[in-house]
This record gives structure tokens, sequence and C-alpha cells, in this order.
């Protein structure tokens, strides 16, 4: 604790183990971003969500939601709102240090010293800042808040995207690299049996979407985007085998094409899920402001199965984030997290003396841009924020929340954007041979 808490109490830092302390400072506020996200999964609970009416002043004043006079019962948007405050407090708590660290070089620049320490005191800055965004008043803030999480969740989208071709690139080159080496097959079957397994369950999610999210008669929009997914998919299974991406890019192959087809149909499914209409949307969940049922039909829960997935997948790629860089330079330097060495001879020399302790590894320059990764999690808030909420918003009447289609087309167009990434990858050298792609 003693070492967390700042640099000044050395005294007790002997008996930590041996860490750099960029790694420690980036798990830390990754820490707090999934405080906050807990947070906000406790209080979108049914049983804590009708409690929230308790606090003072939360649910006063929504009948001025929009500008509209009206005297509305709030009590089914209170989970709701509690998940957009929680949400722009982590936005703002991480905007202050994206802004605050722009332009760090070094550990010797004073405001590392704040990068770096002070963790009570940020706790205590992000309790603040919940607190006080719970006396947000509700005015136009629901609406404007909703398209400023939609534009983040977007970008976010985008980041897991370019984190799973890296990872789908990496681990394809280290199975074939492992092959090669050990003159194994099995490299090979296991690597074939992955690939298989990819893409029958891909299969088999398409046939689900098109049985239980279109019909025979209607739901036109659900054929065609599943449609054109479909088709792009296979056009990038394709072009990832063909002769001459397989001469300029020889570790490409069907292993990464799989997985961002997996990935693209599960970007379908949680577009689907909210699309806006119950006949074409089985899983749809409307909530009126009393907090029941307002559909015919039997309901799901509140939280629907593309949200918990969207939920471990924003878990794993936030830590992706923390605790690593890249295999691939290109994307270090896309994601501004260049190793630049920094600290190894204080990393030799400790392990030399055989002391295991916390040191300062960026003297001779960061190992990853401290704004940058900020304006992640600050993106990271805004995308879970979205997810805990289904993308629901209030309808024009202030009376149900609802699925917009702005939600649907968001999703849509973040896996055609990510499809389009990834051939990027693989035509990149055939269209720019000057340049090392390696």
């Amino acid at each position: 604790v003693s070492c967390l808490c700042g640099s000044a109490p050395c005294l007790l830092c002997g008996c930590c183990p041996s860490a750099r302390n960029s790694t420690v400072s980036r798990l830390l506020f990754t820490f707090f971003l999934f405080l906050g996200t807990l947070v906000s999964i406790i209080m979108i609970i049914p049983g804590v969500e009708k409690e929230l009416h308790k606090l003072p002043g939360f649910c006063e004043g929504s009948g001025s939601m929009l500008g509209v006079q009206a005297l509305i019962d709030c009590s089914g948007f209170l989970g709701h709102k509690a998940v957009y405050r929680m949400g722009f407090a982590m936005a703002a708590f991480f905007f202050l240090f994206a802004a605050l660290m722009v332009c760090v070089r070094s550990s010797k620049d004073p405001r590392a010293a704040v990068q770096n320490g002070f963790w009570f005191f940020k706790f205590l800055l992000l309790v603040g800042l919940t607190v006080g965004a719970f006396y947000i008043p509700d005015g136009s803030f629901t609406t404007v808040w909703f398209y400023f999480g939609v534009v983040g969740s977007f970008l976010f989208i985008l980041i897991q995207l370019i984190l799973l071709i890296d990872f789908a690139h990496s681990w394809s080159q280290l199975w074939l690299r492992n092959a090669d080496e050990s003159n194994a097959k099995g490299w090979y079957a296991a690597l074939c049996t992955v690939t298989s397994i990819f893409y029958a369950a891909s299969i088999a999610a398409i046939a689900l979407l098109y049985v239980y999210y279109t019909k025979p008669q209607g739901c036109t929009e659900g054929k065609v985007l599943i449609s054109i997914n479909l088709i792009l998919c296979l056009i990038v299974s394709v072009v990832s085998i063909l002769p001459k991406i397989q001469n300029a890019q020889p570790h490409s192959g069907l292993l990464q094409a799989s997985l961002i087809t997996l990935y693209t149909v599960f970007i379908t499914w949680s577009a689907l899920a909210n699309v806006p209409n119950q006949d074409c949307n089985p899983t749809l969940l409307v909530r009126n402001s009393t907090g029941s049922a307002a559909a015919t039909q039997p309901l799901t829960t509140w939280w629907d199965a593309p949200s918990i997935v969207g939920l471990v997948i924003f878990i794993l790629c936030t830590l992706f984030i923390s605790i690593r860089s890249s295999d691939h330079a290109q994307v270090n330097k896309l994601m501004l997290t260049e190793e630049s060495g920094a600290g190894a001879g204080a990393e030799a020399a400790a392990a030399e003396s055989g002391v295991h302790r916390a040191y300062d590894n960026e003297q001779d320059g960061v190992t990853y841009s401290y704004s940058f990764f900020h304006l992640c999690l600050l993106l990271a808030a805004l995308y879970i924020m979205m997810t805990l909420t289904n993308w629901y918003r209030p309808d024009d009447s202030l009376q149900v929340l609802r699925s917009p289609w702005t939600a649907v087309w968001v999703k849509i167009c973040s896996s055609w954007a990510g499809l389009l990434l990834y051939i990027w990858t693989l035509v990149a050298p055939l269209v720019l041979p000057d340049r090392d792609f390696s």
C-alpha cells in the first residue's frame, strides 16, 4: 500500500516485488475504471435501482428534461440516470488527466509525479466528481450525453478492432513460427482446428441471426445488414489467402480472417439487438416511466446477451491496453506505446543486486503516452456507459426508454470500418511496397 500511494514513503518499499512504475500506474488507473464500472452495475440492478429515489433531488425536476415541462414519474429511469452520471464522472476524471499529461516526455517532468503517485487523492477526486455528477440537473443532459456516449463508443470499438487485428496477426505468426522451428505438424493442426471452430461458430451465429432477427415477410433492414456483413466476411476470407497477399504477407491466413469474421458477427448481433422493432427484435426491452414492461410479449432481462459479451470484451481490451505493448511497431506507433527501453539499466541493476523494489523506469523517456492512455480510458468509460444502458434513451414523450436507430447504425458502421481496416493490413504492402510492414 505504501508503494502505491506515492514515491515518498520508500522505507517500506523493500518488501515490494520488482515492478515498473509505468505498468503499476496503468493498472491502478484501470482499477479506477473497473471500480466505476462495478458501481454502475450495482446501480442498475433492479433492487438497488428502486432505492435510488432516496438520493436527495435525484428524482426531482425530471419534468424539465429536454426543456419540456411535465410531471413525470422517473422511478423507472433511475438506474439509467445513475449509470449516465457515473459515466460522466469517469469521463471527466480521465479527461482531466489526459489534458494535464499532454506532452509529458519523461518522469523528470513534474507532472509525471502526479501520474505515478498521489493515488489516495486521485481516489478522492473520482469520488468527488461522482457525487457532483448526481447533482447535475436533468434538462437536456441525458440526450446530449447520449450522443457523447455514441461518439466515444464508436471510437472505442475502433480501438478494440485495432487490438483484435493486432492480436490475430501476432497469434498466427507465433504458431507458424513455432511450427517452423519445431518442425511439428501439431501446430498446423491446432491452427486449422481453431480456424475451423471460429468459422463454424460464425456460420451458426449467422444462421441464428436469420432465424431470430428476420421474418419471411418484413424485417428488411435486418436481412440486408446480415447479408452485407456475410458477403464482406467472405470477401475478407478470400482476400487473405490470395497468392499476391500470401507473397507480401507470408503470415496472413484464415486464422486472422476467421477471428475478424467472428467479431463482425458479434457486432452485427449487437446491432440487431438494438433494432427498435419488437417484431424483428425478440430481445427488445421497452420500459415505461414506472419501470414496468410496455411490451406485450415476454421480456428478457434488462441486460441482454450482447451487452454481457460486450462487457467481457471491454475488460479484456482494457487490460490489454494497460499491461502490454504490441509485437508490431506499426501498432505501437499508432497507439503511441513505442517502448523506449528506458529503465532497462535500473532493472538489470536491481536484478544483479537481488533487491526487489519498485523503481522509476522513465527518466530517459516515457514508455507510453500518458495523455493517449487516459484518452483510451475516457472512451472506455463512455463505451461501458452505453453498454450497461443497452444504448437506450428516453423517447420524445419522456415516458419510455427506447432503443434508437442511431445505436444500430453506429455498430454496423464500426463493423464495416473494422473489415476495411483488416483488408488494409493485407493490401498495404502491395499498395506501398517501399514501406516496411513487417
